[in-house]
């Protein structure tokens, strides 16, 4: 079988591998439709069309979905490439299927035609997100394979596709927590988009890669020698690379320094519970000297997405450095696929799986309020000036990487990177921030216009004589809501100053 190309076969036999008990029928049924719709269509690479839909399937397969969504991959295009409608796809398949299809079919193909469709595409996206956010994680195996099949299409074409991947369905991927679909598409689309500097930092890593293999193994079985003598399980331990774009985003930080990179090889041990996770750090630090400030608890203190892992930093070898990963299974198949990794929860629970449900199992609905935010978005702003703008702000505020703080009484705030004490304050509460008047971090007064850092315990000094922001607060706030706050407020003063000042012009100009 030629490189990524498919067979329903082989799609069946990845299934049963992960779910034994699989519905394998309704994924018969859903191909067969399918397969029939799109014959004797071609992709541009010349491959029958089919496969797109059987390599979308396949990646969802990788992530564990179930059976509906495995199928609901496999009818994606149907209603819009071919003759067969959503409504006997409904009728066949029933609501829940056809639901997914049609929020799929609405979020578009890969086709530019101009700034307002693509407007359209972004504003579909994000409502059929907070409708079923199954759409989204389907959209995303299918725009992996697109990406990986962009050699066929044109230069400009692909470059805009690209862009898109990195900027928007990307960090899309890492808000919801699905690790590994994330830096997938960051890296496909990544040579399209910076291709000299994809191929310098792949070389870059090859290079440092062969050099590492030898003395990770190493130190793996070192690992596990000193685990077994202890008497602590272990469930797999293996050596991880940093995913290509994420390792050139740290290289542009350390001014292409790959020695500084102290997470470029990880050793991810794979254990029981999470006290052999803690079992297992005292091990790894009495063999190895741990690097000052570089150890990180994400289980007692989960990251915004949820991701929970120890990570430790430790000298080897002379001086050379590596970085160590413990967690659980179920820790581990949350940081790969995220919410994604609740797949089963409509099946336990036999409810829709939608964005809501998500809320109530999470018991946290703080953990993908973000999503309601984007559609809410596209409701209010019809501008597409203003629209543009305000993705703008998004990319940075929603889509950008987060920190997490914490309020005195030890609420977890999560803030896009980079964030102040001020965007802190009115994501506490509007009249907070208008009020704010200082703020101490950890104790200590702490510049406003100076940025958090994940970790921090922040508290905010209100003035309850102050009634409106300073409209300077505008030159470092960095959350799009901070920023609409304060703009208002000093929209509201200029209001008010015309109409307290312009009569009286008027009256001694006469």
């Amino acid at each position: 079988m030629e490189k990524g190309l498919f067979t329903l076969n082989d799609l069946i036999a990845q299934v049963k591998a992960i779910r034994p008990d699989a519905d394998i029928k309704l994924i018969e049924r859903a191909f067969a439709l399918a397969d029939a719709a799109h014959k004797g269509q071609n992709r541009m690479s010349g491959e029958p069309y089919i496969q797109h839909p059987l390599n979308t399937a396949m990646i969802l397969v990788e992530m564990h979905a179930p059976d509906p969504v495995v199928a609901a991959a496999l009818l994606h295009d149907v209603p819009e490439d071919t003759n067969v409608t959503l409504e006997e796809i409904r009728e066949k398949f029933g609501d829940d299927i056809a639901g997914m299809v049609n929020g799929i079919s609405k979020v578009g193909k890969i086709k530019y035609r101009g700034v307002e469709r693509y407007i359209e595409n972004l504003r579909k996206m994000f409502v059929a997100m907070a409708n079923d956010v199954r759409v989204i994680i389907i959209k995303f195996a299918d725009r992996l394979h697109n990406l990986q099949t962009l050699d066929s299409i044109p230069q400009k074409k692909a470059y805009r596709i690209a862009l898109e991947s990195l900027e928007i369905y990307a960090p899309i991927a890492g808000r919801l927590g699905i690790g590994e679909i994330k830096g997938r598409l960051e890296d496909a689309a990544f040579k399209y988009v910076l291709p000299k500097e994809y191929e310098f930092t792949l070389d870059l890593a090859t290079k440092a890669t062969q050099n590492k293999q030898p003395a990770i193994q190493k130190i793996i079985d070192q690992t596990k020698d000193e685990l077994v003598k202890s008497g602590i399980q272990f469930i797999d331990i293996h050596g991880r690379y940093k995913h290509t774009y994420s390792l050139y985003r740290k290289l542009l930080k350390y001014g292409r320094d790959v020695t500084k990179i102290y997470d470029f090889t990880a050793i991810r041990c794979i254990l029981p519970t999470t006290a052999d996770c803690y079992a297992a750090l005292g091990i790894i630090h009495s063999r190895w000297t741990p690097l000052k400030g570089r150890i990180k608890d994400y289980i007692s203190q989960p990251k915004p997405n949820g991701y929970q892992s120890l990570h430790t930093t430790v000298f080897y070898d002379r001086g050379s450095i590596v970085e160590f990963q413990l967690r659980t299974p179920e820790m581990h198949e949350a940081a790969e696929f995220g919410i994604a990794a609740h797949w089963n929860y409509d099946e336990i629970k036999g409810k829709k799986f939608a964005a809501n449900q998500f809320k109530n199992m999470l018991d946290a609905e703080k953990e993908i309020e973000w999503i309601n935010q984007l559609a809410v978005m596209q409701n209010t702003i019809k501008d597409k000036e203003e629209f543009l703008n305000s993705l703008e702000e998004l990319k940075l505020d929603v889509f950008r990487d987060r920190i997490f703080v914490y309020t005195p009484k030890g609420d977890v705030i999560d803030l896009p990177e980079e964030s102040t004490p001020i965007d802190f304050a009115y994501h506490i509460h509007t009249d907070i921030g208008n009020t704010t008047s200082a703020a101490k971090v950890n104790g200590v007064i702490h510049p406003l216009d100076q940025p958090l850092r994940s970790g921090d315990i922040v508290e905010i000094v209100t003035n309850k004589s102050r009634k409106e922001p300073n409209p300077d607060w505008l030159k470092f706030a960095k959350t799009r809501h901070a920023k609409s706050k304060i703009r208002q407020y000093a929209r509201a003063g200029l209001a008010s100053w015309i109409k307290g000042v312009l009569p009286s012009a008027i009256k001694k100009k006469k």
